[in-house]
């Protein structure tokens, strides 16, 4: 009796898999980047939720596995390698670049396809992966938006300090390539170490090479210290950094005053896009968590969700090869919440996405015109 109950649960359970098209996601839930990561689970759980109240994906309710990457490349590594095991059909994330790179090749020889949301480094796609894409741009598009900031700013003597990362360093250099090219003055290029407490040493460093302003291309956990020790030293030249300093614990970590006028780019928060699609959305997450999306990776990560079910709608099938070709040459002009996307046949997200933002004086960041 037991052995035919335990049969009959086995087989409801395989039935019930069977239903399901299991969609990836992997986000570092913990870790220095764990805000992030919880970011990513929130936007991509809300739009299962609702796709599945629309009916789910060909007829099926669609299912969410989650796999926590810790933000360090080898516990990513067994997070990819776990789902492939687990008969997902597509993975949404990850979001640091070094930490994609170690789930590229496993995903890849899967046959699963990847859409990450926050890596930016430039060799993730000259590697032409065939089902590797991403909703985030480039770090040499970033880089020359970013050395144009610079010189519209009138600066003659610049500063870039990065943390020797994946994303950072291809940042910097892609800057500072850019920099020299103009014939601009880069006065210091060097790291520093993340996850310090005490960054002193390397302020009192780019002190001492006299820059009118430095770009900083690291993370916002190590941005906010350098704001918040730059103001106890009483230096008052100012930071710009890159993308990956749009967190609001940015502001939390520096404090209001010592983050107020600091400059980064970023793609544009839904907020700040005059779309149906990115007002319904904000309504909607608001609805289901009390408050606005406070990550741009978040809403990536939305983006990547988005662009997967639309490639399994419009192929009406889950087979990898189908779903690159409705994301290669299918997609134009989606009306994404961080604007329209499209890819081309590297998996690079096609356009001009980067927008400059300031903080303000209350913490805000302010999408500047």
């Amino acid at each position: 009796m037991r052995l035919a109950v335990a049969a009959t649960l086995l087989a409801f359970g395989s039935a019930r898999a069977a239903d399901a098209i299991k969609i990836g996601l992997m986000a570092p839930l913990t870790g220095s980047w764990a805000s992030e990561g919880q970011e990513m689970k929130r936007n991509v759980e809300l739009l299962a939720a609702e796709q599945n109240a629309r009916g789910g994906l060909l007829g099926k309710r669609v299912e969410i596995v989650v796999e926590d990457d810790g933000g360090d490349p080898r516990t990513a590594s067994l997070a990819a390698q776990r789902l492939t095991t687990r008969g997902v059909v597509a993975v949404v994330g990850t979001y640091g670049s070094a930490v994609t790179e170690a789930t590229q090749a496993i995903l890849d020889e899967a046959g699963i396809v990847q859409v990450a949301n926050g890596s930016t480094a430039v060799r993730l796609t000259e590697k032409r992966l065939k089902y590797f894409f991403r909703t985030c741009p480039r770090d040499d598009e970033q880089g020359r938006v970013g050395a144009a900031v610079l010189e519209k700013g009138g600066a003659k003597r610049i500063a870039l300090l990065h943390d020797s990362s994946a994303y950072a360093k291809g940042l910097a250099d892609e800057i500072a390539a850019t920099l020299r090219a103009h014939r601009a003055n880069v006065v210091f290029f060097d790291a520093l170490t993340p996850k310090e407490q005490d960054y002193s040493a390397i302020l009192t460093r780019l002190k001492a090479a006299k820059p009118d302003v430095v770009f900083f291309t690291g993370y916002y956990p190590e941005a906010g210290l350098l704001l918040k020790q730059k103001r106890q030293m009483g230096w008052k030249v100012p930071f710009i950094g890159g993308d990956a300093v749009n967190n609001p614990d940015l502001v939390k970590i520096a404090g209001k005053d010592a983050a107020a006028g600091f400059r980064f780019l970023s793609p544009p928060v839904p907020k700040d896009l005059d779309t149906a699609e990115a007002r319904a959305y904000v309504a909607s997450y608001r609805k289901r968590y009390g408050e606005a999306p406070s990550s741009i990776y978040g809403v990536l990560a939305a983006d990547g969700f988005r662009v997967i079910a639309k490639a399994i709608e419009t192929s009406r099938s889950t087979d990898p090869d189908k779903l690159r070709q409705v994301l290669v040459g299918g997609l134009k002009d989606f009306p994404g919440f961080t604007g329209k996307i499209a890819f081309n046949g590297k998996g690079d997200r096609v356009g001009e996405l980067y927008r400059v933002y300031e903080v303000s004086p209350s913490g805000s960041f302010v999408l500047q015109k």
